[in-house]
């Protein structure tokens, strides 16, 4: 799953290197800390929150074949 989210991010930025991922691993849950460069953040995120939506929409469903619940951080 850190592999599709880096796929995501990475495609959307025009500094593909400065993105990172934190993996963050609970008994249920996944959480990911994903860090763009600063003046980036807006592309990932979106208007209104659509493309951070979309990008949290399909985590979901990649982790519910692992029967685990998904949390994006978008910083």
């Amino acid at each position: 799953m850190k592999a599709l989210l880096e796929y995501l991010a990475t495609s959307l930025v025009d500094h593909p290197e400065a993105v990172t991922i934190k993996e963050r691993t609970g008994r249920y849950t996944v959480t990911y800390q994903l860090t763009v460069a600063p003046d980036e953040t807006g592309k990932v995120i979106g208007r209104s929150g659509r493309v951070a939506k979309a990008i949290r929409d399909l985590m979901s469903v990649a982790a519910a074949r692992r029967h685990k619940r998904v949390h994006v951080d978008i910083e």
